[in-house]
């Protein structure tokens, strides 16, 4: 099948002109993408907090909301935010949410630690039973935290940071570790210790959406602390915000809480280490957005999250997240590949610099290629030729090699495109082939006897 072995021709003699090019290509672009790393690893670990704490409830949206790229991500359930920035600290959470303010940021962390900025505020709640506030102060309301001398009060585990919180307030108000009994029950232990009455209140930070909190505020007999101080001690602690659960925001049918009531709150950050993948980071920042942008208990829309206030280096990819938005190409294309170009853009951009003029030089070097086989010939021809004119008696001989010359030339193989070459080399062979004939008939050696010759003794 002719037309078939010179179309493979025409293959063969491609990828040998153009392979180098493409090998110089395509190991560029496999050094680029080792170096840059553009595709996410496909399981991160997120440190959450106790179960049916806010964290552990935010850290489930998270892991939900990622599954939809492919990633995997591994909820590290902890004693809360002290907890979670050592984890993050010693490399077994890539990220993790940590309550602003509350002393656990050391100087140093600045240079391994990055924040994707405040995600929501945390209030400080204390719930306390009416039977307790009224066995122990002969009052059912607890007005100030002085009013605690006494009391059974659980602040939580040393890995939730509240210990330490609490600690601060009460020596604001004069208060010791012998005036009121503390206990460092975790969360679930101490709910359960709390609604026996086995201890007289409940104090822990948590976000408004955690079960827990949900449903202490509808509990009989269980009040929330109204901290008619907060402003004072938001001065005070300049970590703190003072912040209002207006009435009825609970339950408006049952108008729960009945009046405004006033906390103190953090807020808080999603930390990640500085190492952690920036598609990772883009990803959580970007369902951070979603996550906590809509109006809450303590929040206007849009309000978070945002970069307010960050106790360590904001990561970049957060600060896009929250200026930009989502890419443009991930609007419109799979997030790998989206994720794939704008990693590699400009790496890709300078290997296309490169590339450019480099196959400006390939198509004429094809050429050159192909028509090599031609031009080859020529020098043998030319040789022939040559020979002829110093050797006029090797004529026959001459001519001999010319047709085996033509026999070769015949079976050069050549793609379609390049026939014309070939039948100008034959063309030339036959010229040459017409120049020796003329040579061997002037030639005295070749030439016939003349009319009327006869020669001596005849």
């Amino acid at each position: 099948m002719p037309p078939l072995r010179y179309t493979l021709l025409s293959l063969r003699d491609l990828l040998v002109s153009f392979g180098p090019f493409i090998l110089l290509t395509a190991g560029l672009l496999g050094l680029a993408y080792g170096w840059l790393n553009p595709n996410p690893p496909t399981r991160v670990v997120l440190a959450t907090g106790p179960e049916q704490s806010a964290y552990d409830t935010f850290g489930q949206r998270y892991a939900a909301a990622l599954s939809a790229y492919g990633i995997t991500v591994e909820l590290l359930r902890s004693d809360g935010s002290a907890d979670n920035i050592e984890l993050v600290r010693s490399g077994r959470a890539d990220l993790g949410f940590v309550q602003g303010g509350s002393g656990h940021i050391r100087p140093d962390d600045a240079d391994t630690l990055q924040t994707l900025g405040s995600l929501f505020v945390e209030p400080l709640w204390l719930f306390y039973h009416e039977a307790s506030a009224q066995r122990l102060n002969r009052q059912p309301r607890l007005a100030a935290l002085t009013e605690l001398r006494g009391w059974r009060v659980n602040v939580g585990t040393d890995g939730s940071g509240v210990p330490q919180l609490f600690t601060q307030l009460l020596d604001a108000n004069r208060l010791g570790p012998d005036d009121l009994t503390l206990s460092r029950l975790a969360q679930t232990p101490a709910t359960v210790a709390f609604l026996a009455q086995d201890l007289d209140a409940l104090v822990f930070a948590s976000a408004p959406e955690s079960p827990l909190v949900q449903m202490l505020l509808q509990t009989p007999g269980v009040r929330l602390m109204n901290v008619q101080q907060a402003q004072a001690y938001a001065r005070r602690f300049g970590f703190l915000t003072p912040v209002v659960l207006p009435q009825g925001v609970v339950d408006l049918a049952a108008n729960r809480p009945a009046q405004d009531l006033h906390l103190v709150a953090s807020t808080t950050s999603l930390l990640a280490r500085s190492g952690t993948h920036p598609a990772i980071l883009q990803l959580f920042a970007q369902t951070a957005q979603t996550l906590h942008s809509p109006p809450g208990w303590f929040n206007r829309l849009r309000e978070y999250p945002n970069l307010d206030l960050a106790e360590v280096p904001v990561a970049a990819e957060a600060e896009r997240a929250l200026k930009n938005g989502r890419p443009l190409m991930q609007r419109y294309l799979p997030f790998w590949l989206a994720n794939l170009v704008e990693r590699m853009w400009l790496a890709l951009g300078l290997i296309i610099a490169l590339a450019l003029p480099l196959s400006r030089v390939l198509p004429p070097l094809y050429t050159f290629r192909i028509r090599s086989r031609v031009f080859r010939w020529y020098a043998e021809l030319r040789d022939i030729e040559t020979r002829a004119e110093a050797e006029a008696a090797a004529i026959d001989g001459l001519l001999h090699d010319l047709d085996a010359l033509e026999a070769r030339a015949e079976k050069i193989p050549l793609p379609l495109a390049y026939t014309d070459e070939l039948y100008a080399l034959r063309h030339h062979i036959e010229l040459v082939r017409q120049r020796l004939r003329r040579l061997g008939n002037t030639h005295p050696a070749n030439a016939p006897a003349s009319a009327g010759y006869t020669p001596a003794g005849g």
